[in-house]
Order: structure tokens, then sequence, then C-alpha cells
């Protein structure tokens, strides 16, 4: 669907069908040297100088196109859909300003490597929405937010001994907004060694931003490891381990746990982590009800940065869309030393393969927002903290549950129940603070000669759950 062809969403399905039974052709590298050869500094110092693209016509959405560089070599084709009919945005080196780098000559149509969507709704400031550049990533977040987590449209073979396979966006079709819409509908097409696939995203900006994922993929091979529903975000450390960072920050992350909800109706809390050792933790369950990481520290004072602003990085929630059966919320963390590095990634794995040549479909909504637009009807884990216990090998816990339920007129039979697996606990206390309707739990983790404890806690009343479940690894 090149230029002045008209447009049918059901072609760029045929495209990826077509394309998967060819060989795979590597990208070609075709990125002059001036511009992968940038610095992260250089590179954002390029800038887009034109009207964006809708900007002026009162559609309430508008397109930036992104330059390649620095890591971001890889070329996409752009083309728009207007009254039906496509049109290719074409590159020229007018549309930019350089800062200081020195363009070659003769610098033809390098292509972009993805672009930026603008909301432009009622009378406020005009903000930026979403990115979706490089590989098939693609992040939003809702307004007043700084970007912090990434999506990934597919996600494989993750932590693999024989290394991760990144798909990668090769063409998007925008489909011109409708006047005064607040919604913009994308299409893609990726491709890999490993597979192809049709995207359909439809992005709806605001206080919470909205994007609804629709995915057909056509395997060329076997996919015994498949992610979907993918996000990637920074763990640095927290008030759970502290890392004996030389830093003025309490606290440094763009998420603080991931959050489930399983097909059973039980909420699950799984505090973020910054191991010494590649974590891989696996959620077994069925039909899963949704699932995000999330930032719940939202004071300025959690953090002390003020130039991140950590807390104000968005949380992001996936409800599936149908059915996804049996598998896995897989959730990866892995050592860092650096807050520039993802080093958290989550997603749902499907327990069984995908075959080669069969087709795929699978539809998910995301939110991206402060707070997830479902929260658990109990008490949540508003902090984890853990540190130096009474000797050897041992160390201290404690865990603020906060809800309604924990205010004044708590329940008389409250009590805590916890497990541990391998490993022993001691010194267990439930404390209340009904003036903040929080009780923290504080007990003593004793892992003898283990490497990996597996813990869980939850609050009772009555015989019955009043808290969300918490979860945690802890590891030396």
């Amino acid at each position: 669907m090149g230029e002045n062809q008209r447009f049918d969403p059901s072609i760029v399905v045929d495209i990826a069908r077509q394309l998967s039974k060819k060989p795979f052709v590597p990208p070609p590298n075709d990125l002059p040297d001036v511009f992968a050869n940038l610095n992260p500094e250089q590179y954002a110092a390029i800038r887009y100088t034109q009207s964006p693209i809708w900007g002026s016509d009162a559609r309430g959405i508008a397109v930036e196109p992104l330059h390649r560089g620095f890591v971001f070599r890889d070329a996409v084709e752009l083309f728009i859909v207007e009254d039906g009919a496509v049109r290719r945005i074409g590159y020229q080196p007018s549309q930019f300003e350089f800062g200081r780098v020195s363009l070659p000559n003769n610098l033809g149509d390098i292509r972009y490597s993805g672009f930026r969507l603008i909301a432009q709704v009622g009378n406020g400031k005009p903000f930026d929405f979403a990115v979706v550049q490089g590989g098939t990533f693609f992040r939003a977040l809702a307004r007043g937010q700084n970007y912090g987590a990434i999506a990934r449209a597919l996600t494989l073979r993750p932590a693999e001994a024989r290394g991760e396979e990144f798909p990668a966006f090769r063409a998007f079709w925008l489909e011109r907004p409708a006047v005064g819409s607040n919604s913009i509908t994308i299409h893609g097409v990726l491709d890999s060694e490993s597979t192809t696939g049709a995207v359909r995203m439809t992005f709806r900006p605001g206080d919470m931003t909205i994007v609804d994922v629709e995915t057909t993929l056509f395997p060329r091979v076997n996919l015994e490891h498949v992610g979907l529903g993918g996000l990637a975000s920074t763990y640095l450390y927290g008030a759970n381990d502290l890392l004996n960072s030389d830093d003025i920050r309490p606290a440094v992350h763009d998420s603080s746990g991931l959050q489930m909800l399983n097909g059973s109706g039980e909420w699950l809390w799984r505090p973020l982590h910054n191991p010494e050792t590649l974590q891989i933790s696996a959620f077994v369950d069925s039909s899963p009800r949704g699932f995000g990481l999330l930032q719940r520290e939202r004071s300025y004072e959690a953090f002390q940065d003020d130039d991140q602003r950590f807390e104000r990085r968005p949380s992001v929630w996936i409800e599936p869309l149908g059915d996804w059966g049996q598998g896995s919320v897989q959730l990866l963390e892995i050592p860092t030393d650096a807050e520039i590095n993802d080093n958290i990634l989550t997603y749902w794995r499907p327990r069984a393969p995908m075959a080669a040549g069969s087709e795929v479909p699978l539809a998910y909504r995301q939110y991206w927002g402060w707070n997830s637009p479902e929260r658990p009807p109990l008490a949540t884990v508003t902090q984890t903290r853990s540190g130096r216990g009474s000797g050897a090998r041992r160390r201290r816990f404690t865990v603020d549950f906060s809800g309604d339920a924990l205010g004044e007129n708590p329940p008389a039979d409250l009590k805590s129940v916890l497990t541990v697996g391998p490993g022993t606990f001691q010194n267990l206390k439930l404390l209340p603070y009904p003036d903040r309707k929080t009780v923290r739990v504080a007990f003593e983790l004793d892992p003898g000669n283990e490497n990996a404890c597996e813990m869980r806690l939850i609050l009772e009343a009555g015989g019955k759950p009043i808290s969300e479940t918490w979860l945690y690894r802890w590891t030396p």
C-alpha cells in the first residue's frame, strides 16, 4: 500500500502473512556514519522544525516524525492515510535542525526511526503522549507525567542462553483522526527471523492514556518462548534494597512493583528488586485478568530528584481482551548499577508454543496513568523495607498495608499470614497505625544456608483476605 493507493486494514495483515512465507531479510545497514556514531546529547539536539502533521487541522492529535541516529538506526516507512488514500511521508533534511552535526553531501531519503504523538485536546497546552521508536518499542503517558516504562509489541526469547531476538517494525500507516477526535489508529508490520506480525494500535490520550493493541502473528518457525503485552522499566534501588548507595536520593526507579489480578480473582503485589544475579520469576495462571508495572510512590519526598521526577512516571496496566488461556506472567530482574538501564521486564508467556505457519490473534488494552484503572477492593502494600537482621544472614522486613478497613475500627480478629520457603521466620509482629489507616507487619527472615527464599504475606479477618497478597523473593 504505497503512494496514492487505497487503504484497507486487511491488507496490512496480508502483508505480514505473505512476508512470513519468505526468508527473513535483515534491514540494510544504510545509516550514514555521521548519524550512526552520535552520542545521546548529539542525537537529542536533532529537532523536527516543521509544523507537526495535522497540527493545524484541529484534529486533536498531531504527528512528528523522528530522525534516525544513535541507537535508533533501523529505518521504518511512514505512511499517512487521508480520505482512504495512502501517502508516503518522505524524508528531507530541511525538516530538521541538527545542532553541531555536519550533514554529508547529497543526503538522500534515509527515512525515519519512528514518530511522536502530540495531543491537542480542548484549551489545554499540547503535550506529547506517546513515542513509537526502535524495535517494537513504544511508550506513552498521561497528562502531566514524564516518560518511564516502555511497552513491547512482541518479545522473543528474553534471557535465553542463545540470546534474545528483537523483532522490529518495518512500516506504519497512520490514519488521519477525525476533526476534534481524541483518538488515532495506527497500523504496523513487524518482522524478525522467527516471525512476522500485523499490529493495530488505537491511542486515546488524556488524564489516563488508553492504548488498544490488536496483534496477529505469523510464525516462520515454532515459537516456544513468546512474550505478549511486554513492559520494560528501570529499578535501581528503593527502601527494600538500598545497595549501600552513595546517593542523595532515597530511591531511583520508574516502577515500584508488579501487580497482578489472576484468573482466580486474587490480587498479587510483587515489589521490584535489583538483584546480585539475574532473577526469573514465573507466576503461573489461567485466563489472567490483568497485570502491570506500577509506580506507587507519588510524593517528591520519595525520590527527591529535581531532574528526573520519578514520582511522575506512569503506571501501566495490561488488560487482556479475550481469554488468554494457560501460561504465566514472567518477571525478569536484571542486575544493574546504572539508572539508564531498563533492567526490569514483564510479559505474558503462553504455555503452548506457537506453530510455524499458524496465525495467532491476540488483543489487549493498556492503561498509562497515575494509577491502574482497576484497583484492589482491599488494603494495598504501600511500602516494603528490608535491612540487616539480628545476626549472620538474617534479614529484617517490614511491610506496610494501607486501606480504609485498617482505620479507627480495624477487625478484632485481624491477623497476618506469612509463609516462607525455604528458610524460616521469627519475631512476627502486627503493628497497627489507625491514624494512618495502616498496619505494619514486621518479621525477621532466617534463610539458613539457602540462596533464595520465597515469601508470601496477607492480612486476614474472619478467615477472609482483607489485603492484596505480598510476594517477595529474597536473594543474597
